[in-house]
C-alpha cells in the first residue's frame, strides 16, 4: 500500500513538473568556415554546462546536406521547469566562469555566430512531449 502510495506521489509530481515545462527553440547562424567549431563547442563543453544549469537539452539538428542552410544552421531545443526558471538558468549560464573561458577561447579566431533566435513554446495538450 505505502508502495503504491509513493508511486502515485510521483507520478502526480511528475505530471505537475511537465504541465509547467517550457521549451526553448535555438536557431543559431554561424559565421563563414564556423559551423564545425560551433558544433563541437556544443559538443565537448556547452551540453555540461547547460545540465549544471538545469537546462535540459532535448535534442540537436542540421539541417540535411541538401539544403543550403546546412552550411551554417545549427538548431536545438532544450526543455525548462517554466519560464522563469528558463530566464534564471539562462542568467546563470551566462555568468558561469567555465562557459566564459570556453566561449573565449572558442572564439579566439572570431565570433562563431552571427545570429542567434530563440522561441521560446509550451506544448500543446496533444504533445507527446508534455
Amino acid at each position: 500500500m505505502i508502495r503504491r502510495l509513493l508511486l502515485l506521489t510521483l507520478l502526480i509530481a511528475t505530471a505537475a513538473f511537465a504541465e509547467n515545462r517550457v521549451f526553448e527553440l535555438r536557431v543559431y547562424t554561424a559565421n563563414e568556415g564556423k559551423l564545425e567549431a560551433l558544433k563541437a563547442r556544443f559538443r565537448d563543453h556547452t551540453t555540461a554546462i547547460f545540465k549544471k544549469h538545469h537546462m535540459e537539452v532535448v535534442g540537436y539538428w542540421t539541417p540535411q546536406s541538401s539544403d543550403p542552410k546546412s552550411k551554417d544552421t545549427f538548431i536545438y531545443i532544450l526543455a525548462h521547469p517554466s519560464r522563469e526558471a528558463a530566464d534564471k538558468n539562462w542568467k546563470e549560464f551566462q555568468a558561469d566562469p567555465e562557459w566564459t573561458k570556453v566561449k573565449t577561447e572558442s572564439e579566439k579566431e572570431g565570433v562563431l555566430a552571427k545570429k542567434v533566435e530563440s522561441t521560446f513554446m509550451d506544448a500543446t495538450s496533444f504533445s507527446p512531449m508534455k
